[in-house]
């Protein structure tokens, strides 16, 4: 596009003759144009350099290319912080086989294991707040440190009694805030249009992660015990922290606003924003029927091998988000959310009828395709409903909501399948995600992005 040469200040409008007319010309466009006095052009959020076609000193083209997005030092940083860190919550996944030792009832073993997320629940909406008013790399930084202290403690559990219990809480806290304030982390440092597709490679690095950490904790327990566990767990703690260290947070210009929440209660009626928060409590209850419950179907189908469905499950995410993850930053949320919602819940009601087992392996590539899409333009339309100045609370409420969710909808579904088999439970949480969604995109406003 050539650039048009303009002058940074309006031509005198008196003195001399011709140049009233180009005065006033000057101020309508300004106005159009939103320019201040000094020619730059104004987004929401601040002054933007970038020209639009004007040249003036200091200006520059603005460039969104993926190379020059997401290849920055502090973005990377940021990942790799996430990645460390989940790695170090996921090798946990196996510490039931650490307490069979102690002959724990399947009570307590799943007492001990549900301590953690119900504290990491809990706690994330009023530390989501906390993160949005003292910046999230300090609060990462406090988080992390927080699990630096607890994990050793781990060496010093002799039985399935109440000291796991309370460490496993107090893990719960520290985990739960760690993983929304490197979430926001790395969010802020990437541009403010590609938050969508931002979200989805955050959670790119957490998908990695969850797949390699029991991979790593069954070969260090073979080679090395639970100690050995417990002590990799704390590395991975430490290189996390480092990797935050080194992170150059931006500086901040917004600081959360109590009071848009208050005004959000004004402006739209409580079912509407019940259906809003009932999305992401739907969602994490219809992915917990695949996760929980689809080695169970497939085994019950005479299907030897349930593996191959995870794995086109993840790499479908990963695909997703990575290439087709910008989607809800160029089109809108709503226009991605009811779309994906509506390939969840067909594949839902192909799960129920499918009888081969090209089928179910299929099935598992499009289960992560609407996932992978369905995450990132969810979590960014909350993100924009409660305003960027809260942008971790948010992220705290959806990730609260989804896990609850998660927890909810394991029982409920399996009482469905006790009673009607594993086909109907599929069918019904199919549905269950499709009204919601439709009640969703007809009912909740549609919000504009901002860049």
């Amino acid at each position: 596009m050539p650039y048009i040469s303009l002058p940074d200040r309006p031509p005198p409008s008196g003195g001399i003759p011709g140049y009233g007319k180009a005065g006033r010309a000057w101020s309508r466009l300004k106005r159009a144009m939103k320019l201040p006095e000094n020619g730059s052009i104004l987004r929401a959020g601040g002054p933007d350099r970038s020209c639009y076609g004007f040249r003036r000193a200091g200006c520059v083209k603005e460039k969104l290319s993926l190379s020059d997005t997401y290849k920055k030092r502090d973005f990377g940083l940021g990942l790799l912080a996430l990645f460390f860190a989940f790695l170090s919550h996921t090798l946990f996944y196996l510490f039931p086989l650490f307490l069979e030792q102690f002959q724990p009832s399947k009570s307590r073993v799943g007492l001990i294991m549900g301590v953690y997320s119900l504290t990491a629940i809990v706690v994330r909406p009023f530390f989501g707040r906390i993160i949005d008013e003292w910046g999230p790399r300090r609060i990462t930084f406090y988080s992390l440190v927080a699990m630096l202290v607890v994990v050793p403690w781990f060496h010093m559990v002799e039985s399935a009694g109440s000291l796991a219990i309370i460490l496993r809480a107090l893990m719960g806290v520290g985990w739960g805030t760690c993983m929304v304030a490197i979430m926001a982390m790395c969010s802020d440092l990437s541009p403010r249009n590609r938050l969508a597709h931002s979200l989805g490679l955050i959670g790119v690095s957490a998908i990695v992660a969850s797949a390699v950490g029991p991979m790593l904790a069954e070969e260090i327990i073979q080679y090395f015990g639970f100690g050995g566990i417990f002590n990799m767990s704390l590395i991975f703690v430490i290189v996390a922290m480092v990797c935050v260290l080194a992170v150059k947070e931006k500086p901040r210009t917004g600081r959360s606003d109590r009071t848009s929440k208050l005004r959000l209660l004004r402006r739209y009626p409580l079912a509407v924003i019940g259906i809003i928060m009932i999305m992401p409590l739907v969602h994490g209850a219809v992915r917990g029927s695949v996760i929980n419950f689809i080695a169970l179907f497939g085994y019950d189908a005479g299907f030897d091998r349930v593996a191959p469905f995870f794995i086109t499950f993840s790499a479908a995410a990963v695909l997703a988000r990575v290439g087709i993850g910008d989607l809800a930053d160029r089109y809108g949320r709503k226009i991605v959310i009811f779309p994906s919602a509506l390939i969840i819940s067909l594949n839902l009601f192909w799960i129920a009828g499918m009888e081969s087992y090209t089928s179910f392996v299929v099935c598992g590539f499009i289960a992560g395709l609407g996932q992978g899409l369905l995450f990132p333009a969810l979590s960014a339309y909350l993100i924009d409903f409660f305003g960027r100045e809260n942008k971790s609370f948010s992220l705290a409420l959806y990730t609260s909501l989804f896990d609850a969710g998660l927890g909810l909808g394991s029982p409920l579904f399996g009482w469905i399948s006790d009673l009607s088999g594993y086909r109907v439970m599929y069918f019904v949480a199919g549905m269950m995600l499709l009204v919601f969604t439709t009640l969703f995109t007809i009912k909740s406003p549609t919000l504009s992005i901002k860049k």
